[in-house]
């Protein structure tokens, strides 16, 4: 089935070449779509007759009807008013048109669930490559996954805004997967084709930055137009069609690894989560052993807020004491002994490296207990 909007727009586009009020009605009589507006919602009851006879066109109370076929079952009527010669042929191209629509949402509609079942490992390897061969899906090009989750419940209305993106990129592909994350796979040959210079590291971080400029795009946009808070999931690059579904498996971990230790980042990089990702495969009796040990069963609640926001400046600073306490508009004898203070309770002392990286970890380590304890209730 067509929305509602995509009918419309088709009828409006008509209207404005024909100069004739078109309606389209539903196999059980309701106005889908109208260019009177007095028509629309109506109930037409005379449509399910029509549908059910062996006519394809018929006038009936000076309307002409065509029928609109779906395969071989008759989906959506046609309606002009007029019984002239050229209202028939206005019908004719109307119905055509619908038609069409219909063919090449079918065929999106069999690359969205294909798509769907190769990221959700429901397919076979030997049906990955013969479907897309079907589907016209190219096997052996880059491509990378983007998740994106809204803290609303998504629709057809948000697939249509990130389609419009990328107009004239027929070759990726946009679905909705559950009530508020759709996923974008994205060919990426021509970003791989501009940062191509030759010098390996250079054009890695190019293409990251490029593909980060890309989920950042599909953010804001959605974010103006649909009016919600909205987070992107990157998943690294494949080669190969039938890696795609562990572009996506990196994509989701991204959001999840954010979501515990960067919550402020509204674009996750599987390749940027650093030793995030690590911590996150850690199982559970090995953090709480690890962070018993460090921090000598002190709970991690005794550090206040304070100390907490000392210690991520301190780090964001590089151990740098004077660039911290301007930042924090702390006297830096004040930040010395914040420090002095976490010293003695958990025997680290942060202006040691080695002490330093130890303490982050058990932090980020006790951020990841509590989002897995939270997450199990």
């Amino acid at each position: 089935m067509l929305s509602s909007q995509i009918l419309q727009n088709t009828i409006d586009g008509l209207k404005n070449i024909t100069r004739r009020d078109i309606s389209i009605a539903e196999r059980d009589g309701k106005i889908a779509a109208s260019t009177e507006s007095a028509m629309l919602n109506a109930q037409i009851d005379d449509i399910e007759l029509f549908i059910s006879s062996q006519a394809e066109n018929q006038l009936i109370q000076g309307y002409q009807y065509f029928k609109v076929f779906d395969g071989l079952v008759a989906e959506y009527v046609v309606m002009i008013k007029g019984e002239d010669e050229e209202t028939y042929r206005i019908g004719k191209i109307t119905a055509f048109q619908v038609q069409s629509l219909l063919i090449a949402y079918r065929e999106r509609y069999d690359k969205d669930n294909f798509i769907k079942n190769l990221l959700l490992d429901n397919l076979l390897l030997v049906d990955i490559y013969g479907r897309a061969k079907k589907l016209h899906i190219e096997n052996a090009v880059p491509r990378i996954v983007y998740l994106i989750e809204t803290d609303v419940d998504n629709d057809a209305a948000m697939v249509e805004i990130i389609r419009g993106i990328f107009p004239s990129k027929s070759k990726d592909f946009v679905t909705a997967i559950d009530e508020k994350s759709i996923i974008l796979v994205k060919e990426i040959s021509d970003i791989m084709n501009d940062n191509d210079n030759g010098d390996p590291a250079e054009q890695k971080e190019a293409m990251r930055q490029a593909f980060e400029s890309v989920a950042r795009t599909v953010r804001d946009t959605l974010a103006a137009e649909a009016m919600c808070n909205v987070v992107v999931g990157i998943g690294g690059t494949v080669s190969d069609l039938k890696n795609v579904s562990g572009s996506f498996k990196e994509a989701r971990m991204a959001l999840e690894v954010g979501k515990i230790f960067y919550p402020e980042r509204l674009v996750v990089n599987y390749e940027q989560l650093g030793i995030g990702r690590l911590i996150y495969h850690l199982p559970p009796h090995l953090c709480k052993m690890f962070v018993s040990e460090i921090l000598h069963d002190i709970p991690i609640e005794l550090f206040d807020e304070e100390m907490f926001a000392t210690v991520t400046k301190f780090f964001e600073n590089s151990l740098n004491v004077s660039e911290t306490s301007r930042q924090l508009y702390i006297h830096r004898n004040t930040l010395v002994y914040r420090l002095d203070k976490l010293q003695r309770i958990s025997g680290l002392d942060l202006r040691n490296f080695e002490d330093a990286i130890t303490f982050k970890i058990a932090l980020m380590v006790s951020k990841y207990m509590a989002y897995k304890e939270n997450y199990s209730l």
